[in-house]
């Protein structure tokens, strides 16, 4: 029988990045054993939410390049086959009917136990077992009975989910035991914590797709990113494109101790793979980015600037911060404007021909020398008054990019407001 996993979120909210890791490691082990990868909606009603919900969920699992097999299902679709096999285990004895709900008769003496993937062998007494509501007195399935229940009819062979699932897992081996399934392979990956040992959560920063995608990370590096969370290849590799994630994860070498989301290392990852972007692709990248994000700056310039800050900045979310001056004004702290420096430079500049950064790098530093300054005293309140900031892309080809006349007049206002 090939192999067959599930991708079963919950249509309550944004997807979390934690899932979105579960959800990855299902992809990679599908694709990597030739299988397929389904995509479940839990859901139990059809509200306006949900289906905004799950356009949020599709989205984010194609933006970071997970794909699946089929169309996608949703758990409400099969609420009367839950029903029909509800009262068939009544029939059988199996399940019992409770003030209108139905029941799930679970054995009490011995263990219910499994060989998990990751985890090795778990078992649970079976005295501590409740018997699990089957479906609820309105005719509702409750998840311990539709997630078994679909596992069943879709043929899963493998169910790769979060730890917070081992609870589950006896109430519902026990329920495909009754209900005549073959068990599937479980495999319970571990917790992702924050950088404070605690479960990853809001007060850590972004935690959901779409934060991580606004903020300018790109797809490839978030997925690279996610695999490494609780997976590695040999502990060594760090860095894996899309065939390599596939040809190398297996279920063997996912972790059982909690990972740790560490931004810093996410962000150095992501610079890393927008350096080694081409240029033309990096600054295409950069304006679908900021046309994303609802700013609506000029191509051209956009373009033109991009190779200033590539090896600069780690997220595509930096650039306006980076080099916001060059599409809008600035305003300067005063307090590191020099007009002994900044009136001088107005009138190296004026007369450079062409305006191009070797031939402003010549003036600037006969402007230097001319001031007995050192090129770091003498560029650092031009720096501020042309760009508004102590950093900033390359001094020469900021002032190129900005063009004679605009950056003539930022230094002369300069030299005034510091008077």
């Amino acid at each position: 029988m090939s192999t067959r996993v599930r991708m079963a979120p919950s249509p309550t909210g944004f997807l979390h990045i934690g899932g979105v890791r579960t959800f990855l490691f299902n992809w990679l082990f599908a694709r990597g054993s030739g299988g397929e990868c389904l995509l479940r909606i839990e859901n139990t009603d059809t509200s306006r939410e949900v289906a905004e919900a799950v356009e949020q969920i599709q989205r984010s699992l194609e933006w970071i390049g997970i794909d699946w097999d089929g169309e996608t299902t949703f758990q409400l679709d099969r609420m009367e086959r839950c029903g029909e096999e509800a009262r068939r285990l009544v029939e059988e004895g199996a399940a019992y009917e409770d003030e209108g709900a139905i029941r799930f008769r679970m054995p009490d003496e011995g263990v219910t136990g499994w060989d998990d993937a990751i985890r090795g062998r778990i078992e649970f007494p079976n005295a501590e077992l409740e018997d699990v509501v089957l479906v609820r007195s309105d005719g509702r399935p409750t998840y311990n009975f539709a997630s078994p229940v679909e596992d069943w009819l879709d043929e899963i062979t493998h169910v790769i989910r979060g730890d917070d699932h081992i609870s589950n897992t006896p109430k519902q081996i026990r329920i495909l035991e009754a209900l005549g399934s073959r068990l599937p392979v479980y495999a319970h990956a571990p917790n992702i914590n924050g950088p404070d040992g605690k479960k990853l959560s809001k007060r850590h920063g972004a935690v959901s797709v779409d934060e991580f995608r606004n903020a300018g990370y790109l797809p490839e590096a978030m997925r690279n990113f996610l695999a490494l969370l609780g997976w590695a290849p040999d502990g060594e590799t760090t860095l894996m494109d899309r065939a390599e994630l596939v040809e190398r994860f297996t279920l063997e070498r996912v972790g059982a101790s909690a990972a740790t989301f560490d931004y810093d290392k996410l962000d150095w990852m992501n610079g890393v793979y927008l350096r080694s972007l081409d240029p033309s692709a990096y600054a295409t990248r950069l304006v679908a980015h900021l046309r994303e994000q609802g700013q609506d700056w000029p191509e051209e310039r956009v373009r033109a600037a991009a190779p200033l800050v590539q090896g600069k900045i780690a997220r595509l979310g930096e650039f306006p911060v980076f080099a916001g001056f060059l599409f809008g004004d600035v305003e300067p702290d005063h307090a590191l404007l020099d007009p002994a420096v900044l009136g001088p430079a107005a009138d190296a500049l004026e007369d450079v021909e062409p305006f191009e950064p070797e031939p402003i790098e010549v003036a600037l530093k006969a402007l230097c020398e001319r001031l007995g300054l050192k090129p770091r005293q003498a560029f650092a309140p031009i720096r501020v008054a042309v760009t508004g900031s102590k950093v900033s892309p390359g001094l020469y080809e900021s002032l190129a990019l900005l063009g004679r006349d605009e950056s003539l007049a930022r230094l002369r206002r300069g030299a005034a407001a510091a008077a």
